[in-house]
């Protein structure tokens, strides 16, 4: 996903990624034994731009409640959302608490949702965050769980979640105490809500959400019902008034912030608030429950009632969160490996669980794609389709471990097709934001197809993706260059920066996978047209570099070309935030045909070492993190594809605020993770293989549907000299799907050398 860094800034935050977190919280101090659930950290990934949030959430959850702490003139945070590039709401280097956020993205690059931020002070009212914002002391987390204390007024801010609705609760001082809601900041770019008070503790409104990534028209609409359990003292609005010329003389409050406390009504605006004041006695606890919907008031209270039913405890709904993110982590058993490997993996199979995420209501209804109507499901409906990303290796993961999921999701994207008439690029809450390049939906839907789902139209899936592959370019919003792609079997450079290798490599391993649909459905003419498409990155070989580089409209290559130019996210010719060396093998569905172009495999391997040793590999972006992979295509190589891939998992993934190399990009980092320390790899999207690699551990438990996939280690090493499937020999360190989850054992033979 997006991640225009600045240099000075990401060296500068990674050498200060090794900053203590606060530990996740041990559960554990009665010596019971751990589950998967205790070993997750969320603090991992809240620098070093992973973008990830420490708050609570349940898995797949709409719902997120997550400390914001990137705003107000504080010598106390290092990174404010309104100085630089900043797409999250909490920063662990960051100390100056201005509210907690409700309904976050994890591990983006652009900023967007983090509103709704709800803050408890005490003294005298204040509604200016600089001044009413607080140091955070003492810091927990755990699934589902987050706590902390704020220094400047003594109160404790404890938190959980249930899917749609979040239960915080707050210990205050004696004294005047207060209950500030703040709908004109948030990390979202939009502006403009709408709040009423109900009663003397009830709250409802809405707040305009959207303009993720340049896209100004996407926006859409959060609703929400705040709701205390006890009734205010006091209660009113406060709203920033805009300055005045003259008749500032009749209005003292002009460019100021105005506290309402005579109105009762509604009141709307780009800048407004409400809050509640009670007068508390020492240690006592406030409780607050919120439930939010994207379709109305209504369904957000509907949200809440059935989630929150009426003497439901805190303590109860936070152990149910726990108890669910602890069966959806047990899927995967892991034994040997450091605290600190099961840490990590853990906390990467967590982050892999939050997005997508479900959309629907209780009561099914949901916003339709691009549209004002009002749809409704009986399964989940799931959005956050950052498919760029997670078309690499997440969704895939969903399709072993969940596949009932994985095809929910599916029949999410063709609802999509029904509603808007195109499959998702970036779905963001039914708006299509159309970030980043490609058609990543096709390797997605084909991926899941030749795995064995069968839960969805596959004609109806075929149609769409057939579709984006062929519409001309003019009325492609998927495919906006497909004219001269159709024409040419490359996209040509219409400006410098115009990032045409990268949609063009995107389109070969999207038409390779529609190649393969297509045969599967009896579709032949079709095979070999898209087959033939998707060999087209041939076009772009520079044999003078040994790289791929632009092609100009005139039919030559762009001089003056340098293959390291794009390093450090600087602007590139023709690539996307990465250089040529980044790109070039970026061929997964024809690795043998590129080693061909390179001269032969001596060659290939000779130039794809370089790409690591001359430190032209990137971990924190997508088109070549399946590099490491490539070398077991060629038999005698596995080795270097092990030794790679243990060196990456311990520089880069660690068990500190920084152990995500860059964004976590809705869990695709983290799903390389998964599957890295496990042992194997999905390396070509929309084929269904694996490449196998050296795990982590001694051995690892799946628990797929129906029976359990056991793999284990024996001997001592890194290096893999042979795998056994169920006691027999495998001739290949590559493998297919069907093969793998129908075997029982598989057992990886180490040793120190290769």
């Amino acid at each position: 996903m997006y991640k225009p860094f600045i240099l000075s800034l990401l060296l500068w935050s990674t050498a200060v990624a090794a900053t203590a977190a606060p530990a996740a919280s041990p559960a554990t101090t009665d010596g019971s034994v751990k589950q998967a659930v205790d070993y997750v950290n969320p603090f991992i990934g809240t620098t070093n731009f992973g973008t990830c949030n420490p708050g609570a959430i349940c898995p797949r959850g709409m719902m997120s409640v997550t400390p914001f702490n990137v705003m107000g003139d504080s010598k106390a945070n290092v990174i404010n959302k309104d100085s630089l590039w900043w797409s999250t709401p909490y920063e662990i280097r960051n100390r100056f608490l201005t509210g907690f956020a409700h309904v976050n993205l994890s591990g983006v690059g652009c900023p967007e949702l983090g509103s709704l931020l709800l803050m408890p002070t005490a003294g005298a009212l204040d509604v200016d965050y600089n001044r009413y914002g607080s140091v955070m002391g003492t810091e927990k987390a755990t699934p589902g769980y987050y706590c902390v204390d704020l220094k400047k007024y003594g109160i404790n801010c404890e938190f959980t979640a249930t899917p749609r609705t979040s239960r915080e609760r707050f210990t205050y001082p004696a004294g005047e105490s207060h209950l500030l809601l703040n709908l004109g900041e948030g990390l979202t770019n939009e502006s403009g809500a709408t709040v009423r008070f109900v009663n003397d503790h009830e709250l409802e409104g809405s707040k305009l959400l959207g303009t993720f990534c340049y896209n100004p028209q996407a926006v859409f609409p959060i609703y929400f019902v705040v709701r205390v359990n006890r009734s205010s003292d006091r209660h009113g609005y406060w709203k920033q008034m805009r300055p005045m010329g003259a008749e500032a003389q009749w209005d003292s409050t002009a460019g100021k912030r105005k506290i309402y406390t005579g109105y009762g009504r509604e009141i709307s605006g780009d800048d407004i608030g409400a809050w509640l004041t009670f007068n508390t006695h020492e240690g006592e606890q406030v409780e607050v429950s919120v439930g939010v919907s994207f379709v109305s008031i209504a369904n957000a209270r509907e949200n809440l009632d059935r989630e929150q039913p009426a003497g439901t405890t805190f303590e109860q709904l936070a152990q149910k969160a726990k108890a669910d993110w602890n069966r959806q982590l047990s899927r995967i058993e892991v034994e040997g490996g450091t605290e600190d490997q099961r840490t990590v993996f853990y906390t990467a199979l967590y982050h892999t669980l939050i997005h997508p995420n479900i959309l629907q209501d209780c009561n099914g209804q949901y916003p339709m794609m691009e549209s004002d109507s009002i749809g409704r499901t009986s399964r989940n409906r799931y959005t956050v389709f950052s498919l760029w990303d997670t078309y690499r290796n997440l969704h895939q993961l969903v399709t072993l471990l969940w596949p009932d999921v994985q095809t929910d999701m599916l029949n999410s994207m063709l609802a999509m097709y029904r509603e808007h008439g195109w499959l998702p690029k970036w779905e963001l809450y039914s708006r299509e934001t159309y970030t980043m390049e490609g058609d990543p939906a096709i390797p997605v839907m084909v991926d899941s197809w030749l795995k064995g789902l069968r839960g969805f139209d596959v004609n109806l899936a075929y149609e769409a993706m057939r579709k984006g592959a062929t519409t001309p370019g003019k009325d492609n919003p998927l495919r906006p260059d497909n004219d001269d792609y159709m024409r040419l079997g490359y996209v040509p450079m219409e400006s410098q920066y115009d990032n045409s290798v990268s949609h063009a490599l995107e389109y070969y391993v999207a038409d390779n996978a529609l190649s393969i649909i297509a045969d599967s459905l009896g579709h032949r003419a079709d095979a070999r047209l898209f087959r033939k498409r998707s060999l087209g990155y041939k076009h772009y070989y520079r044999k003078a570099f040994g790289t791929l580089c632009p092609i100009t409209k005139e039919g030559r290559f762009y001089d003056p070309f340098n293959p390291k130019q794009g390093e450090n996210f600087e602007p590139s010719p023709g690539f996307h935030e990465g250089n040529a060396w980044n790109y070039t093998f970026f061929v997964p569905h024809d690795v043998m045909g590129l080693a061909k172009l390179m001269g032969g495999q001596k060659q290939f391997v000779q130039r794809l070492q370089k790409v690591f040793d001359d430190g032209n590999f990137d971990p924190a972006n997508e088109p070549d993190i399946a590099y490491p992979y490539l070398f077991s295509r060629f038999k005698g190589e596995e080795w270097r594809t092990q030794k790679l891939t243990r060196e990456l998992i311990d520089k880069y993934f660690t068990n500190t605020p920084g152990g995500i190399p860059g964004n976590d990009d809705t869990g695709t980092m983290s799903a390389w993770a998964v599957f890295t320390m496990m042992g194997f790899y999905p390396d070509c999207p929309g084929e269904p293989y694996y490449t196998f690699t050296s795990p982590v551990f001694d051995a690892v438990t799946l628990h797929l549907p129906g029976h359990d996939l056991r793999l284990q280690t024996v001997g001592e090493g890194v290096y893999v000299n042979r795998i056994l499937v169920d006691g027999k020999p495998l001739n290949s360190f590559r493998v297919g799907h069907q093969l793998l989850v129908g075997a029982k054992t598989l057992t990886f033979e180490r040793s120190t050398a290769h």
